[in-house]
């Protein structure tokens, strides 16, 4: 008879005080996401479902969205006021979703969204009016171009790049340094330049050292290639008055181009990553590039030539 009393009773609890079931995709979808910008963005169908790609996807910008939360937090006022520039920003996934979580919630800050696809900045500009991101700007400009257009402030506080293919995270670190980013957080991928330059120089090398056995063969200098450009851009940023983290964005089984670079502005060159970098450089038969790609402040320069050599 207890038994039965108690499963009337427990029958008879409203409906109001019972817990409500979980959301589908609460653990998939952060807290104040806006799942209306998820569907406009094709990473929700129109019935509110993740599929495995876009599944995929959102972890990624969710992860790196975490290591930029953390940056515009450590900014004055913890980033009320931020300015971000998103460079090959495609559509937006990243900038849209760093708004809508970050941004939204102030009443000043602004990203710009920089895409070299007219289609996709037009897109970009019609979204952001429909959600009423109105401190969202899309400009239709190469990574270079936008070094020198008025369209964008002097002074940017973080720039990202995620995926900008070849020399355009280059850009992007010429773009950071010229505005005196406070940070940059850059995903490389596609790193093609310094790969051409170890093979034209591939026969001069392997006469050289036996170094150049690293880049031998295609595979390998592709490989090596990529590696070698990371690493340089890591010493130049080092170099050039920052202190440089570099870790993994997501497991391999999401992406295969997963380096993630971090830079945060010290304001003092580092000598000592100045003269690695051009001695890596003359290693590799690439001393071309302190002219177009690592160009160095005269005096930093010049106190690198003064350097004894190690």
């Amino acid at each position: 008879m207890k038994q039965h009393k108690s499963a009337s009773k427990a029958a008879t609890i409203p409906a109001a005080n019972k817990p409500a079931p979980a959301h589908p995709l609460a653990e998939e979808v952060r807290p104040g996401q806006s799942v209306e910008l998820l569907k406009e963005l094709h990473i929700l169908t129109r019935e509110g479902k993740l599929n495995q790609d876009s599944r995929r996807k959102l972890k990624q910008v969710y992860h790196l969205y975490q290591f930029i939360e953390k940056l515009l937090l450590e900014l004055p006022d913890e980033g009320k006021g931020a300015t971000l520039a998103d460079h090959g920003a495609g559509k937006s996934y990243l900038g849209f979703i760093i708004y809508d979580l970050f941004f939204k919630a102030s009443k000043s800050g602004h990203i710009y969204g920089i895409e070299t696809r007219p289609e996709l900045v037009q897109k970009s500009r019609e979204l952001a009016a429909r959600l009423g991101f109105e401190r969202m700007s899309f400009l239709n400009l190469s990574v270079a171009e936008s070094t020198a257009s008025d369209a964008l402030p002097d002074q940017i506080d973080v720039v990202t790049a995620l995926h900008a293919c070849d020399t355009a995270t280059d850009d992007a670190i010429a773009f950071g340094l010229k505005k005196h980013a406070r940070y940059l957080v850059l995903v490389p991928c596609c790193q093609a330049e310094i790969a051409r330059c170890l093979n034209a120089s591939k026969a001069l090398s392997l006469r050289r050292t036996p170094l150049a056995e690293l880049w031998r063969h295609p595979l390998h200098t592709r490989e090596m290639g990529s590696q070698i450009t990371n690493v340089l851009r890591c010493l130049y940023l080092e170099a050039s008055g920052y202190q440089v983290t570099v870790t993994e964005l997501v497991g391999w089984e999401h992406s295969m181009k997963n380096e993630l670079i971090i830079a945060r502005r010290t304001g003092k060159p580092n000598r000592a990553a100045a003269q690695r970098l051009q001695s890596l450089l003359e290693e590799f038969g690439l001393t071309a590039l302190m002219d177009t790609r690592f160009v160095l402040p005269a005096d930093l320069a010049q106190a690198v030539d003064a350097l004894p050599v190690a």
